[in-house]
């Protein structure tokens, strides 16, 4: 994935305010008791998030399953003046040489794993990465996105020095929306380098999310909207997810104590 997609990734996302982004998880840490410290970003991409919250006291580790991601983001942080380490792992199988006061998933990593194994797998390593009294927070977008947003739709768009055309297939039956982007690059002239990019996002619902992680042990399983600390709209298009690691002396609610909401 993301090959030669890395290198424009960026200029595709200018408009998306990372900084508002980080500052949301910041508050949401916070609201968890989690102090500004270790944190992991998976699924970090080309670390927009990760050296955002790296300007906010945190100390980032990145992880990617994207070599090419990764080399824009050490780029980046590199430039910014970040000392992060980046650090090529399939999230399903993380393994850290220390333990995290949080570990994160961001920006629709979760829309990649296709079923309940895959998310069970995420969930346990991400526990196993996590300090006792630590939590685990995400965000993806969210079936109502998938199916009424993207599924199904044309979007095409153009700037001075890059054009994309977006077709987006989708497949109810397994739950899916294969997004397929033609992006085409200007170079000198009036020459194009095109560069091609599909991908497979996975729908996955908040009842389902919320008893996986409770499975795997975490507790104060809470739902929030689009950088909100509410409960979402019907119509949200994106979801964020808390959770905690109890402590192992911590009285830990059943599920019929479990918050929804902070």
């Amino acid at each position: 994935m993301y090959t030669a997609f890395a290198s424009v990734y960026d200029r595709l996302m200018a408009d998306v305010d990372y900084q508002g982004w980080a500052r949301y998880y910041h508050t949401l840490m916070e609201r968890y008791g989690i102090p500004r410290g270790k944190v992991c970003e998976c699924a970090c991409g080309t670390g927009s998030i990760t050296i955002a919250l790296s300007r906010l006291g945190y100390q980032m580790t990145g992880v990617d399953l994207s070599a090419d991601m990764l080399f824009e983001a050490s780029q980046k942080a590199r430039k910014a003046g970040a000392m992060i380490p980046f650090v090529k792992q399939d999230m399903r199988t993380l393994h850290l040489h220390r333990q995290m006061d949080a570990v994160l998933c961001t920006n629709d990593g979760l829309n990649y794993l296709k079923d309940a194994a895959e998310l069970t797998d995420f969930f346990r390593a991400a526990w196993v990465a996590i300090r006792p009294g630590g939590g685990l927070f995400l965000d993806l977008s969210t079936p109502y996105k998938l199916e009424n947003v993207l599924g199904d739709h044309f979007i095409g768009d153009e700037t001075e020095d890059i054009a994309y055309l977006w077709q987006n297939q989708l497949d109810r039956r397994n739950g899916c929306v294969d997004l397929n982007l033609a992006i085409f690059v200007r170079q000198k002239g009036e020459t194009y380098t095109r560069i091609g990019e599909s991908q497979r996002q996975y729908m996955h619902s908040a009842q389902r999310l919320t008893e996986l992680l409770e499975a795997v042990g975490f507790t104060n399983v809470c739902l929030f909207g689009d950088k909100k600390l509410t409960a979402p709209a019907p119509h949200e298009l994106r979801w964020f997810i808390a959770a905690h690691k109890p402590m192992e002396d911590e009285n830990v609610p059943t599920v019929g104590e479990r918050m929804t909401e902070l």
